[in-house]
């Protein structure tokens, strides 16, 4: 695979949220403002560049009877790492984002980049697919979570944008997520017919 490819699949062409629909837990959960999107998809490059860098080092090491308990291990690790470094670094996020940032170990898109690709994979290439799919992770959740901010609050990074009357609640609440992602993916499935129509009828 060439690198283009590898950084044309993680971003957009397989995004782990908008195409895959991976990772939806914390992607509801944190989208309720642009600062924790940033937040957390900064830390979910890191986590996924790291793991899928030692995963790759140590690929043919690691005992394939064991791989995937030893996948979780560092991958563990790596989100310790980056959680001890938020904590003490940028507390404010740290509590904004709370048991999310932990929680990254589960997060499936992590795990399935370490055993399809991390795994059989060079290790430089295993880092530009790390930062290219955790890019297109962060590129999800800065759209949901501009979408959900501006409606609910009528703010982006604190700065007033709409006026208050405008404000709508429900966006920055649990449905809302759901409204926002349900919206945003028929838009997409909208425009992808819309130029397979056209393709067609060429």
């Amino acid at each position: 695979m060439k690198i283009s490819d590898i950084l044309k699949n993680g971003i957009y062409r397989k995004n782990p949220i908008l195409i895959m629909l991976l990772g939806m837990c914390p992607t509801l959960a944190v989208t309720t403002s642009l600062a924790n999107a940033i937040g957390m998809g900064l830390s979910v490059i890191a986590i996924l560049t790291i793991s899928n860098v030692v995963i790759s080092l140590f690929r043919k090491l690691i005992p394939s009877t064991i791989r995937i308990p030893a996948f979780i291990g560092i991958i563990a690790a790596s989100v310790t790492m980056i959680e001890m470094l938020v904590h003490a670094y940028v507390p404010a996020l740290y509590v904004s984002l709370g048991i999310y940032l932990p929680l990254i170990v589960v997060n499936c898109i992590i795990l399935e980049r370490a055993e399809s690709f991390a795994s059989k994979n060079t290790m430089l290439r295993s880092a530009l697919d790390g930062i290219a799919v955790g890019s297109g992770f962060t590129i999800g959740l800065l759209l949901i979570s501009f979408f959900r901010e501006l409606l609910g609050t009528g703010s982006l990074f604190g700065f007033q944008i709409l006026p208050e009357a405008t404000n709508m609640l429900i966006m920055i609440l649990p449905p809302g997520a759901f409204l926002t992602l349900g919206i945003i993916l028929g838009v997409m499935g909208h425009v992808k017919n819309k130029k397979k129509e056209e393709l067609e009828n060429e």
